[in-house]
């Protein structure tokens, strides 16, 4: 079965936790890979992760590999659009590649919850 990858941005991480409790049984039934602090704070509520590395350090390019190996079927990525982050361009590969290898990306809660609610 492949991963759904979840990611968040620092100001964004306990709102992706909130919604991963909200949808806990999607979330129990599909593997997930998230990057190291994400998949740390999903963990301490329950949710079973696999973790790569943190965003600044390459976690969004290990998730990027990962799709272009046919690994990943969605990925939820809360970003913060107000903010600048040093790893943008690891940042704009990640969503490129869920173009090219048209992988179902979330962005924000609504788009979230139809990945949720539709990936099987």
């Amino acid at each position: 079965m492949k991963y759904i990858a979840l990611i968040a941005h620092d100001g964004k991480k306990q709102e992706l936790v909130n919604f991963a409790k909200q949808f806990q049984k999607f979330f129990n039934q599909v593997p997930i890979l998230a990057t190291q602090t994400t998949g740390s704070r999903l963990a301490e509520v329950g949710i079973d992760v696999e973790t790569v590395a943190s965003g600044p350090k390459g976690g969004d390019a290990q998730i990027a590999a990962k799709v272009t190996e046919g690994e990943v079927a969605g990925v939820i990525f809360f970003r913060d659009p107000m903010g600048k982050h040093p790893h943008e361009p690891d940042i704009n590969m990640l969503l490129r590649l869920c173009d090219v290898y048209n992988i179902p990306l979330a962005t924000n809660p609504a788009t979230a919850e139809l990945i949720a609610r539709n990936i099987a």
